[in-house]
């Protein structure tokens, strides 16, 4: 039988592997190695072992290979979909940095996905979690490029959780208190959400998480005032210059922007009274209108959210 061969240049973060693809006598494609160092030489009991890592599109079709040592692993790209309130958010990562990151409406869905496979091809696995009830169709899609896990209350997780209903605790701020065990190991840790609500996660110095609170968010706040009274207008998040409101406008400014950030001030406070060496974390896409007028000292990260996705995938894929 004649074999075909295709040469497959595969690059790592340090150096380069050519791998040819051969078609065999008894009729499987098998990987074979050329000049590949002794260190980095998989171990199999039968020769020709198949490759189990995916190479873009090139061996989708392949059989996992027994007694297989993968030296891919460092090449393998993770994608986190954070589906929203409001938008959803799209992030790659490779070796646990971040690469690329974006928002887009949710019917630009489809597009987005097939753009960012189109540019990483090296992705592998992906995560989707969701505010709300996920469509089947949007994980069908991404399903047709990669492995995929739904994030749920079925999904594992690395801390222990004491939340009395941890079956209503949202994804997000699992996510939140994962970053957060995994980034600041053995340390109090709060972490703030300035988003569509305001949400406290705090993780112990144990790596257990022990709850938190949620409150509305700004742009929740001055929708209320507008729709709550007859008079009061519908306004967008602006940086107030003083705490004292000179019109009905400033007014409401203030009230929103000045009165959250004394929610913060003292909540913080609060946590602070009761676990010793607190760090505080301020994340979000309204943190930016708090992280400078806050009088605590808190670490400002606005991709902690994907970070903790991230990490979520990776302790799911064991």
């Amino acid at each position: 039988m004649k074999q075909e061969n295709r040469n497959i240049l595969i690059q790592d973060n340090c150096d380069f592997f050519l791998w040819y693809l051969q078609e065999s006598n008894q009729g499987h494609t098998d990987f074979q190695s050329v000049a590949l160092p002794t260190e980095l030489r998989y171990h199999a009991h039968k020769a020709g072992a198949n490759i189990i890592s995916k190479l873009g599109y090139t061996n989708k079709n392949l059989k996992k290979g027994k007694g297989f040592f993968s030296i891919l692993h460092l090449c393998i790209m993770n994608l986190v979909i954070d589906i929203g309130n409001t938008l959803i958010k799209y992030a790659i990562f490779e070796n646990g940095t971040i690469l690329f990151d974006q928002g887009s409406e949710s019917n630009l869905f489809l597009s987005k996905v097939k753009e960012l496979f189109e540019k990483y091809p090296k992705i592998d696995h992906a995560l989707i979690s969701s505010v709300g009830p996920l469509e089947r169709k949007e994980r069908d899609i991404v399903s047709l490029f990669c492995k995929v896990h739904v994030l749920s209350n079925a999904s594992r997780i690395p801390f222990k959780n004491s939340y009395a209903t941890p079956h209503t605790l949202g994804m997000d701020r699992v996510a939140l208190a994962t970053a957060a065990f995994y980034k600041y190991p053995r340390r109090n840790t709060l972490v703030i959400d300035a988003g569509t609500c305001i949400t406290y996660d705090m993780i112990n110095d144990s790596g257990e998480y022990v709850g938190g609170a949620i409150s509305p968010g700004i742009q929740m706040r001055y929708k209320a005032m507008h729709n709550q009274t007859a008079k009061l207008p519908l306004l967008q998040p602006e940086e107030i210059l003083d705490f004292i409101g000179n019109s009905t406008q400033t007014s409401m400014h203030s009230g929103v922007v000045n009165g959250v950030s004394q929610e913060l001030d003292g909540v913080i406070s609060q946590y602070r009274t009761r676990f010793k060496d607190l760090t505080v974390i301020l994340t979000g896409g309204d943190s930016h209108f708090f992280a400078k007028r806050l009088k605590n000292t808190i670490f400002a990260n606005s991709k902690f959210l994907l970070e903790g996705l991230n990490y979520l995938l990776e302790y799911n894929k064991r």
